[in-house]
């Protein structure tokens, strides 16, 4: 009996499952409601609609556990949200089927990106005070959203930030978990919660004949793959690679595209590498072991999971939930990651400039031809450090400080920075 409670804590450590739930619950709850809209764009019955969500649902979970046990790393995946954006707008006018079409030759281009490498070696050319500083340009408004949502629902959110700070203080492991049950209880406690309209049904799968329309390929498939590459898989990339994770992105890509094309006929648009919701499953809340910490993510797949199989009952119960609460929640749950990120950002005095430059230009939202802002603010850094660092001769106090750095390693070499080789490095000794 002890052996095999000792076996449940190992594979189901609190944080690691609080983590999980938390990446699904933020992941879901802050753009449902797109995705709501773009099927409805396309003309889909509620039927077709929960078939949507049972499909996201079941890639998503697939994606995740089966992708993160192979690479025993943290690789959570999440339907594409700029996708979903582009064909609530994109999809007037267009059939189901025809947009089915659009789907499986997104996923089809996201898997010739796979198997070809082309779209890793182009991330494993990105400075890394780069990639933290997009990192940072993406979660900062969910920060900053934690004191908005504050202003405008106290009573709310304003426990959870106590609570949070005091086990911060105490009990480190379980801040969120506390700041999560505080809000839950006083929420319930002042009748925040939407409650009517209660269906418990399993979803069922409605398959949809795939139609190829080339003006709808051109002017709805294109699109969706750009906007997922360069707004979802980018800085998702981005995320593991600042977690000090050197998973090999190109098979992610694969299979994360092989799913959408099996299940795009059921309505799954778009599967991509997540960035936010990834951010909770890296971060020292997940798992104090950089190791372990990809069990947060076989978790939030088996919550995934269990939104596709009950998708119209954890849609309703999604919804039902203050968004005072889950923009809360979801504040504080990557505090720790936003100030890693800017602290990687900052480090380097000559990417600097170029950083804070990325991380503005991706906080800013903008968008320019329908592309978002994390594809624009990568290429103004990378643009900067162009431009400044040009056949600029080293500083000699710098050139100096090299030379005395590597005196002092010998022949030893220089271990590659991160959490992973740092626990590794503790692990050795």
């Amino acid at each position: 009996m002890t052996r095999l409670a000792r076996r449940i804590r190992s594979a189901a450590p609190a944080d690691a499952v609080t983590a999980g739930f938390l990446a699904v619950l933020i992941g879901i709850t802050s753009s449902v409601a797109i995705v709501v809209t773009a099927a409805k764009a396309a003309g889909a019955t509620p039927a077709q609609l929960t078939s949507w969500m049972f499909a996201l649902g079941i890639g998503m979970g697939v994606t995740c556990a089966g992708l993160s046990l192979r690479h025993r790393a943290p690789v959570v995946t999440a339907w594409s949200t700029p996708g979903a954006a582009l064909l609530a707008t994109g999809l007037h006018g267009v059939s189901m089927a025809q947009a089915v079409g659009a789907f499986l030759l997104s996923a089809v281009l996201v898997i010739v990106s796979g198997a070809t490498g082309w779209f890793e070696r182009v991330m494993d050319r990105i400075p890394v005070p780069l990639a933290s500083a997009l990192l940072a340009g993406v979660l900062v408004r969910f920060g900053m959203d934690l004191f908005t949502k504050m202003q405008q629902d106290f009573a709310v959110v304003f426990p959870m930030f106590a609570v949070y700070l005091a086990c911060k203080r105490w009990l480190p492991r379980y801040a969120v978990i506390g700041a999560l049950g505080t809000g839950v209880a006083v929420s319930a406690f002042r009748g925040s919660w939407h409650l009517a309209g209660l269906h418990v049904a399993l979803a069922e799968p409605v398959f949809v004949r795939p139609e190829f329309s080339w003006q709808v390929l051109i002017g709805v498939g294109l699109p969706l793959y750009v906007v997922t590459m360069a707004s979802q898989n980018l800085p998702g990339v981005a995320v593991l690679r600042g977690a000090g994770y050197r998973t090999p992105v190109s098979p992610l890509l694969t299979w994360t595209g092989i799913v959408n094309a099996v299940l795009a006929p059921f309505g799954c648009f778009g599967l991509n590498l997540a960035a936010i919701t990834a951010a909770i499953c890296t971060g020292e809340e997940a798992h104090r072991d950089p190791r372990r910490r990809y069990l947060a993510s076989v978790w939030a797949g088996l919550f995934y999971i269990t939104v596709g199989l009950f998708g119209g009952v954890v849609g309703w119960l999604l919804t039902a939930m203050p968004s005072s609460l889950v923009m809360g929640i979801a504040g504080l749950g990557l505090l720790g990651t936003i100030g890693g990120s800017l602290t990687a950002a900052l480090a380097d005095a000559r990417m600097r400039e170029a950083a804070v430059v990325t991380f503005l230009a991706t906080a800013s939202g903008m968008t320019l031809a329908g592309i978002g802002s994390t594809f624009w603010g990568l290429l103004a850094g990378v643009l900067t450090i162009v431009v400044l660092n040009a056949r600029r001769p080293e500083p000699a106090a710098a050139r100096e400080r090299v030379t005395v750095e590597k005196g002092e390693k010998g022949d030893k070499g220089e271990k590659p920075a991160g959490p992973v080789a740092a626990a590794e490095e503790t692990a050795a000794r």
